[in-house]
């Protein structure tokens, strides 16, 4: 989260210096330093205990577009790079994966135009799987997951289209671990909570 908060603030003293817009446009840009907090959790397997199976948290940059269709209601899509996430065993590192969670949301902004705006979101996850490395290529994951995303948040005006952002999201990321043959072994439960800070600009 460190490595992050340089440019994060750097940002917002850029923003802050922007030359003032008579009015603010319908499109909003953010960038965040977003904590990921897996769920950890997976089903019971032969020789497996429900739950031991952990994927790493950690911190990661993101950016997001939202349109505004009217004052209150704003569509958004969360974009990041490609992840890779360590996968532990009861303690003990199995291997690595790589995941990229596009996400969108359609918003609900409750006090459009007022210095503080905080907002909540429904939408739909779609993460791509990739390089998975798992006990030596004994085992996979499925190459996607699709599920439900929430999220709640604030705007924070600090200057003509210019705010700070606090958001928190839900994300439902789930996969089946196979053998090579295709036979399921058992299913992780990602599911993170993801806590963001961040810098906007409206336009």
């Amino acid at each position: 989260m460190k490595t992050l908060i340089l440019p994060v603030a750097l940002a917002a003293g850029w923003l802050s210096s922007v030359p003032l817009q008579a009015q603010e446009g319908p499109w909003m840009v953010r960038l965040r330093a977003v904590s990921l907090q897996p769920a950890d959790k997976s089903d019971a397997a032969p020789g497996i205990p429900a739950d031991a199976i952990h994927v790493s948290s950690k911190t990661i940059p993101e950016v997001d577009f939202s349109y505004f269709f009217t004052k209150n209601f704003a569509a958004e899509l969360v974009l990041t790079v490609p992840q890779e996430h360590d996968v532990t065993l009861a303690g003990t590192k199995i291997g690595t994966f790589k995941e990229l969670p596009p996400t969108l949301v359609a918003q609900w902004h409750f006090l459009p135009g007022q210095t503080v705006n905080p907002y909540v979101g429904l939408g739909l996850n779609l993460t791509l799987i990739s390089d998975v490395k798992l006990a030596g290529g004994a085992l996979n994951l499925d190459s996607s997951s699709v599920g439900p995303a929430a999220q709640v948040g604030v705007d924070i005006q600090v200057a003509k289209n210019c705010y700070l952002n606090f958001d928190a999201k839900y994300v439902q990321i789930r996969s089946d671990v196979k053998t090579t043959a295709g036979a399921k072994v058992t299913t992780v439960k990602v599911d993170p909570m993801l806590y963001g800070v961040g810098v906007g600009y409206r336009f």
